[in-house]
């Protein structure tokens, strides 16, 4: 970006010699073709900095003041067309009074006096006809400034309605676009967590392939443990197969217990039937008297 005005300013000192030396033709066409790309370029770095809101904002305010300048027209209008009603008044009333002046001149026979009061109603007749021109000048002038700032109102009414709809819109539009990119992870922000979580998901992969390397290593014992706790694939064999014999062993001890439990339970049951038989059938059974013979 420094470099920009540096290079600009060295081609037209070159253009300047040129055309010094009566060579302008050539260089005339590569400085055509710098200007337009100096042009392009800030126009495209214009627009990506552009807001549409904020340039709506600021014609706005522009329209704004322009309305204000407009009004204190029409108030400065007014003002004239109000001083220029008080002057009328004044002359008016003191064009009333010379004419009583004159009346009373001539009633008391000073043809004079009369002449000379009627002279100066004269020339502040004069003086009113004037007024009276720039007065209707001027109102008329008040009645287009008022049209035009009450045309330029509802210009500015409407345009601001517009400007809100469009901020509005693009507002909603910005949003959608941004929801849309991060929902299919192409914004910047999303793509670099999308980033992150492949990378951490690779090393987790790595580090579970490494480890699992790691175990058959040791488990085939091509890998030696330095502390000792490792076990060859023969020790590893044999404890499995005595892990499964003695759990074999203690299921079939639980079956004999089981069997031999209920065995000695119905043993019980059946000797005490018996012996409850036994004792019905010695207490039904009549029990003999002794006899005695007479001698």
């Amino acid at each position: 970006m420094d470099a920009g005005p540096v290079l600009w300013v060295l081609l037209q000192s070159l253009e300047l010699e040129s055309v010094r030396r009566g060579r302008a033709k050539p260089m005339s066409g590569v400085m055509k073709r710098m200007g337009m790309i100096f042009r392009a370029k800030a126009n495209k770095a214009l627009d990506r900095a552009e807001d549409p809101r904020e340039t709506l904002d600021y014609s706005y305010q522009k329209q704004l003041e322009l309305l204000q300048k407009v009004r204190r027209g029409v108030a400065d209008v007014a003002t004239s067309r109000k001083r220029l009603e008080l002057q009328l008044n004044q002359l008016q009333s003191q064009s009333s009074k010379l004419e009583d002046q004159g009346r009373k001149a001539l009633a008391l026979g000073r043809e004079d006096l009369a002449r000379e009061a009627l002279s100066r109603r004269a020339a502040l007749q004069q003086q009113v006809t004037d007024l009276e021109t720039q007065h209707t000048t001027l109102q008329g002038e008040e009645e287009k400034l008022t049209l035009a700032a009450q045309r330029l109102q509802a210009k500015v009414d409407a345009f601001r309605t517009k400007k809100e709809t469009i901020k509005a819109t693009y507002t909603a539009a910005q949003a959608q676009t941004r929801i849309g990119e991060a929902f299919s992870g192409i914004s910047e922000e999303m793509g670099d967590v999308g980033l992150a979580i492949q990378r951490a998901e690779d090393k987790t992969q790595q580090l579970q392939a490494r480890a699992g390397a790691i175990d058959e290593l040791l488990a085939s014992g091509a890998l030696d443990d330095p502390t000792g706790m490792a076990k060859d694939d023969i020790q590893a064999e044999l404890e499995r197969l005595s892990g499964g014999t003695d759990v074999e062993l203690e299921l079939q001890r639980m079956k004999a217990e089981l069997a031999g439990g209920s065995s000695a339970q119905q043993q019980a049951i059946e000797g005490g039937k018996d012996q409850s038989q036994s004792q019905s059938n010695s207490s039904a059974q009549p029990q003999d008297t002794p006899r005695f013979d007479k001698q």
